[in-house]
């Protein structure tokens, strides 16, 4: 009978302990379950990849944005514009620019720039060295070429005034998204607005080229900086999903940070998303950002109200929009990690 009991009791505690296992393990699974729910979140590109966008693509590689619950799905730019679709909520983030934000805020469109990628315009206007372009005054009498938009004559014009020169003597040709120094070279135009961190290194890379700059960043007595490229999101997202936000940027952040320490390691991350790009180029400009994804004042993304103010101001007092705009609208730093 002992044996029978003791049998007995056996029997219960092995069934005991298997039912407790199986409920452990439903458990274990119902939370993996959970843990591996993505959220899918759309960024639209604001031009065909290129180094400006690295520290999205390390992150994405590095698996960053899933560590936050994201499933992040880049999709290239429409043609409607960024700030529109942003606007229309059929992207969640995307990349824009302070000139491109300022108006569509105007036009009531309801979205923030959380981050900017680069503290400090990279632009410059680039030319020949053959040309004789060493400063602002010698863009007189010289034919411009590019988009034919209202920023662009606006800022040469006042650049050459600033300089003592005449804007009036300078020319304006349409070219659009051309190879600019083979068109230089044919004489069509002579000098081109740029950037340094691409358009800049590539033609200084071209056998028997000699180019020189001059860089928007050098004349900010006279025009203002901004913030070009930014990241902007929807203000319903940002309202109903603060979190989504905060997650989104802390793993954007980490990718630049990542891109700022690590410039070849990063670039060769790149490349392995977009292998149709120039190897030596992507690497070269990875090397000319890294010094630049921040500035030595605040961290990564950080915008500051006054080179809002400036822009804002120049835009209106150009002509180039008709009403003035709170810009403590358009942007915001709430979103970006904990500088601590």
């Amino acid at each position: 009978m002992k044996d029978i009991i003791t049998n007995y009791f056996k029997v219960i505690v092995i069934k005991f302990i298997a039912i407790l296992t199986l409920i452990i393990v439903s458990i274990g699974c119902l939370n993996g379950n959970d843990s591996d729910e993505l959220y899918t979140t759309t960024l639209m590109l604001d031009w065909t990849p290129n180094t400006n966008h690295t520290g999205i693509y390390v992150a994405l590689d590095q698996g960053w944005y899933e560590e936050m619950g994201i499933d992040l799905q880049i999709i290239e730019p429409a043609a409607a514009g960024v700030e529109s679709v942003l606007g229309q909520g059929q992207a969640d983030f995307g990349i824009s620019y302070a000139e491109y934000m300022i108006p569509a805020r105007l036009a009531e469109i309801p979205i923030t720039s959380i981050a900017t990628i680069l503290p400090h315009n990279d632009s410059s206007l680039m030319s020949l060295s053959s040309t004789g372009i060493e400063s602002p005054k010698d863009l007189e009498g010289k034919t411009y070429g590019g988009w034919g938009g209202p920023l662009e004559k606006s800022l040469i014009d006042k650049l050459v005034a600033c300089a003592g020169g005449d804007p009036e003597k300078v020319e304006y040709v349409e070219v659009g998204n051309i190879d600019y120094v083979p068109g230089m070279q044919q004489g069509r135009f002579d000098f081109v607005w740029v950037f340094e961190g691409w358009d800049v290194i590539r033609a200084k890379n071209m056998d028997g080229v000699g180019i020189n700059t001059l860089k928007f960043i050098d004349y900010t007595n006279c025009i203002p900086d901004w913030y070009t490229p930014l990241i902007a999101s929807n203000d319903k997202l940002i309202s109903e999903n603060p979190d989504l936000v905060r997650s989104f940027l802390d793993a954007t952040n980490r990718g630049y940070e990542y891109a700022m320490s690590n410039p070849d390691e990063a670039a060769t991350i790149l490349l392995k998303s977009v292998p149709e790009l120039d190897e030596q180029l992507v690497k070269n400009s990875a090397q000319h950002l890294s010094t630049r994804y921040k500035s030595e004042d605040n961290q990564w993304g950080y915008q500051e109200l006054n080179i809002w103010e400036d822009f804002e101001l120049f835009l209106l007092q150009s002509g180039i929009t008709e009403n003035s705009l709170a810009v403590e609208n358009v942007y915001s730093n709430e979103f970006l990690p904990s500088s601590d």
